[in-house]
């Protein structure tokens, strides 16, 4: 299960982190697309360093070298941009919004997002125009892990790891909760029981 941090600033954002990779988060998304070079940095710097391998940076890639983060993300926008992505010593993971952009993404990447699932929890009005359930049952790439994003919360990861989904990643789900650890837990928990 993978988590994704909320693009604005939420109130104790750094401890709820680490008490995330505490209680067993295997990677956090660290998306804040408004974010400068520097406050990125910043932000970074204050994640416990024994956490670094489990960061994932979706933006000033440049920076994953000097923190020692061997894993980046492109969105769908960057990675249309980049004529070329290869690993090279990074693990790469991107985003995208169609089984048939997913069937065509290179070796390269790890995993891919496939989003929204369901009706997204932080983006309002935000949701699929297909039903990726069925789209997925025309899945040819299977070479990249396939990670359900949008909508996801305690009540529907069942449906999404039942049906087709190599495992889920979650955002307002977490960080729209009153006990954003407790909630972590809960899913996690859940995810763990269906991906076995």
């Amino acid at each position: 299960m993978i988590v994704i941090t909320n693009p604005s600033a939420i109130a104790n954002e750094i401890s709820i982190i680490n008490s995330l990779f505490e209680e067993g988060l295997s990677l956090l998304h660290i998306r804040k697309p408004d974010f400068s070079e520097v406050e990125m940095a910043l932000f970074i710097h204050q994640i416990k360093l024994k956490f670094r391998a489990n960061l994932v940076l979706h933006s000033h890639h440049e920076l994953a070298q000097d923190f020692g983060i061997n894993r980046i993300h492109f969105s769908e926008k960057q990675r249309n941009e980049v004529f070329e992505v290869s690993s090279g010593k990074q693990i790469i993971s991107t985003s995208v919004h169609s089984i048939e952009a997913f069937n065509s993404l290179n070796e390269n990447f790890e995993y891919a997002f496939l989003s929204p699932v369901f009706k997204s929890i932080s983006k309002e009005n935000y949701e699929s125009k297909t039903n990726l359930f069925e789209a997925l049952k025309s899945r040819t790439n299977f070479k990249t892990i396939g990670i359900a994003l949008g909508g996801i919360h305690p009540e529907n990861i069942q449906k999404a790891l039942e049906n087709g989904f190599d495992d889920i990643a979650v955002l307002g789900a977490i960080w729209n909760h009153e006990n954003p650890v407790n909630q972590f837990k809960l899913c996690q928990q859940i995810a763990h029981t269906y991906s076995l």
